[in-house]
C-alpha cells in the first residue's frame, strides 16, 4: 500500500520536504495519492538508507563470513558492499546464493586473489604469483559489472608474507584496466603502509584507515599523517573498516582533531568482529560520533558517501521517481561501554539507534545488535 511519512527530521538529503509520499510500487511520489497509510515518525530522523561499505557475507563460502541478514535492514542498513569474501573462483555462488535474492542492495569489490576468503588467514589469498589470475579475474568483472563495485587487496603481513606490494601492485593495475576503484586493507607491515599510499590515485579507497597496529598506522609518525592526509585531501578515500583488528580510539579521535575525516564509516562485519567489538553500523557510527566526528559528518559518511561508491542515490534521494530507500533512527542519550579492537576501553553519551528501514513501500522494524 502507498506511504504517506509525516514528523520527522530529514538529515543527509539536499531538501529536507515536511512530509515524503511512497507510491504503491516504491516510488516516490511528489503528492500524496489518494489512497495512502499515513506513517507518523514520532519527531525521529529519516535518512538516506545506511550503507555498510565493508563486511563480509559469503556465508558457507567462507569460513569468516555472516549471513546478509545479520549485517542488513534488522540492524538498519539497506545497502552493504562486500569487501573482497570472493575472487575470481567463487564469485558466481556469492552472487547466486548472496547477492541477487536479498532485498538490501548488496554489491561486492572482487578479491584480488582468485580463492578470496574461503579460509580467512589460515589459508591466505595471496601466498605467491599463482594465487592471481589476471585473465579469469578481468572475466568475473565483465560478466559481473552490474554487481561489482571495486577490485579488493588485503596489503598486510599475515596475508602477502615476504611478497610485500607487488600483490597490491598487481590489483590496481586491475583496477585500472576495469575503470574501478581499488579498496586496500592495510595493517601490520609488509609492505608499508606509505609504499601501498604510493600506488593509490583518485577514488581509491583505504579501509582500516584508523587502526592502531605499529608500522601500520597513519599515526606511527607525523611525516605518514600528513602523507594521508594529503591523500584524502586528493580524494583517496578513508574508510573505517573497524573489524576485530582495525580501529583504535586514539588513532581515530588525533586524526579527526587534526582534520582528517573518514570517507566512509563501515564495520568490516565477520564471525569473529560480530560478538564484539563491532556489533553493527549503529554502535560503530556512535564510537565515530564519541571520538570527535560531528554528527552531519557520521550521517553522510554512512549513507550517501558509501551509497555513492555503489552507484545508489544519496543526498539528492528524495527526487519524484525514484525507489524510496531510507533508514528512520533516533540519537539517544546513553552511557553504553564500548571497545575498540585492542581492547581499550569507552563509554558513550550518545547512540544512533535505528527504529526502521523503508525499501520501496516496503517498511520494517530495525534495532541496534548490542544491549
Amino acid at each position: 500500500m502507498a506511504l504517506t511519512l509525516t514528523n520527522f527530521s530529514a538529515v543527509g538529503f539536499d531538501s529536507a520536504p515536511a512530509s515524503i509520499h511512497i507510491a504503491d510500487d516504491g516510488t516516490l511520489l511528489d503528492n500524496a495519492p489518494a489512497s495512502t497509510r499515513q506513517v507518523d515518525l514520532n519527531g525521529a530522523y529519516l535518512s538516506p538508507g545506511w550503507c555498510d561499505l565493508h563486511v563480509h557475507v559469503w556465508h558457507g563460502g567462507t569460513d569468516i563470513s555472516i549471513r546478509a541478514s545479520e549485517a542488513g535492514r534488522a540492524t538498519g542498513v539497506t545497502a552493504m558492499a562486500d569487501a573482497g569474501s570472493a575472487g575470481e573462483a567463487n564469485f558466481h555462488g556469492l552472487r547466486e546464493y548472496v547477492i541477487d535474492p536479498h532485498a538490501e542492495t548488496i554489491k561486492a569489490f572482487l578479491n584480488i586473489g582468485s580463492i578470496g576468503l574461503v579460509a580467512c588467514n589460515r589459508v591466505p589469498e595471496l601466498i605467491d604469483w599463482r594465487s592471481i589470475d589476471i585473465d579469469r579475474t578481468l572475466e568475473v568483472v565483465e560478466k559481473n559489472r552490474d554487481v561489482i563495485c571495486g577490485i579488493k587487496v588485503r596489503a598486510s603481513g599475515v596475508i602477502v608474507g615476504s611478497w610485500g606490494i607487488t600483490p597490491a601492485k598487481i590489483a590496481k593495475r586491475v583496477a585500472e584496466m576495469t575503470n574501478f576503484p581499488l579498496m586496500v586493507h592495510v595493517g601490520e607491515p609488509p609492505p608499508l603502509i606509505d609504499e601501498v599510499f604510493d600506488i593509490l590515485t583518485e577514488g581509491d579507497i583505504v579501509t582500516h584507515c584508523f587502526n592502531g597496529k605499529p608500522a601500520g598506522s597513519i599515526r606511527d609518525t607525523p611525516a605518514l599523517f600528513a602523507m594521508a592526509k594529503n591523500l584524502s585531501d586528493r580524494g583517496i578515500r578513508m574508510d573505517i573498516g573497524h573489524g576485530g583488528a582495525s580501529f583504535n580510539f586514539e588513532t581515530a579521535r588525533a586524526s579527526i582533531a587534526d582534520g582528517l575525516r573518514p570517507f566512509s564509516i563501515s564495520t568490516d562485519l565477520h564471525k569473529v568482529s560480530i560478538e564484539s567489538p563491532v556489533y553493527d553500523l549503529a554502535t560503530t557510527m556512535s564510537k565515530l560520533l564519541a571520538v570527535g566526528l560531528p554528527f552531519e559528518d557520521v550521517v553522510q559518511a554512512s549513507c550517501a558517501a558509501p551509497r555513492s561508491i555503489l552507484g545508489l542515490s544519496g543526498r539528492d534521494g528524495l527526487t519524484a521517481g525514484m525507489r524510496a530507500d531510507f533508514t528512520v533512527f533516533d540519537l539517544e542519550d546513553t552511557d553504553i561501554e564500548v571497545l575498540d579492537s585492542q581492547g581499550n576501553k569507552m563509554v558513550m553519551d550518545k547512540v544512533f539507534e535505528p527504529r526502521a528501514t523503508i525499501l520501496g513501500a516496503d517498511m520494517q522494524v530495525a534495532s541496534r545488535r548490542l544491549p
